[in-house]
């Protein structure tokens, strides 16, 4: 077993569930297995992935051999700022007026 590999074993069901109560979230202790797991299944598969040799290829600008196409540039919606600005507070040229947060 590597290094790395030591690193993400501790990942058990309980330090699922200290990272999830940190982030506010709320787990039962078959939520927090079933994550651990499949978090290390996560953390195996980009330990292999650091393994492949990627010397000499060349980054892709997209997966596709094609380029994307496009649609025309073109006006597809009116404009409906006054409508939309008709049920604000405040607004002054085209602009919604609030009041100042920062001083």
């Amino acid at each position: 077993m590597s290094t790395s590999d030591a690193q993400h074993s501790d990942l058990n069901a309980q330090t699922v569930s200290q990272i999830a109560n940190l982030a506010r979230l709320s787990l039962n202790d078959t939520q927090s297995a079933e994550y651990a797991q499949s978090l290390n299944k996560i953390l195996d598969m980009m330990e292999s992935l650091k393994s492949i040799d990627t010397d000499g290829v060349e980054p892709l600008k997209s997966p596709f051999d094609t380029a994307q196409p496009l649609r025309q540039d073109a006006v597809t919606e009116t404009n409906h700022r006054e409508e939309y600005q008709a049920v604000a507070p405040a607004t002054e040229a085209g602009l919604y007026l609030v009041p100042r947060v920062i001083e």
